[in-house]
Order: structure tokens, then C-alpha cells, then sequence
């Protein structure tokens, strides 16, 4: 694919535009992404459905509570907050 003068040469050009700066940064980027990367294949292999899809998040019911400052009726009683 590319030899080793192809990418000193790269490695060159990154160096001149990115700065001396920004390339640990840059690092630190592209290991992070290949961390998250494997971590992301390892889950779809060791997936148990096999199928990639993971279960649909579980939804806890709360209830609705209106502004104690103002007299308003709440929301959802038609009374004001604060009256049971």
C-alpha cells in the first residue's frame, strides 16, 4: 500500500500544518477512537442475540409537578400546586 518514504513524507506534511502542539493531542485523539473503536467490536461479538441490537430502554413513569410561585392551575389536576 505505502512504503515507508510515502508516509515519512505524510508524516512530514502533518507535522508542518498541524503544528508541534497539536499532535499529542491528535494522539491522545486517534487512541481514544481506537480504544472505543475495539470496545465497540468486542460488544457486537460477544452480543448474545447475535442480531447487534441491544434491548430498548426501560421507561420509568414520573409524575408532573407545577410551579409552586404562581397560582396556576398544575398541569395535570387542574388544581392549583400544592393541594392533594
Amino acid at each position: 500500500m505505502f512504503g515507508i518514504s510515502e508516509l515519512a513524507i505524510i508524516l512530514i506534511v502533518v507535522i508542518l500544518v498541524l503544528g508541534a502542539k497539536r499532535l499529542p493531542d491528535l494522539a491522545r485523539s486517534a487512541g481514544k477512537s481506537a480504544r472505543i473503536l475495539k470496545s465497540e467490536a468486542r460488544a457486537m461479538k460477544d452480543d448474545p442475540d447475535g442480531d447487534g441490537q441491544t434491548a430498548p430502554p426501560h421507561v420509568i413513569r414520573g409524575e408532573t409537578v407545577g410551579r409552586r410561585d404562581t397560582g396556576a392551575p398544575g398541569p395535570d389536576t387542574g388544581r392549583p400546586p400544592g393541594h392533594a
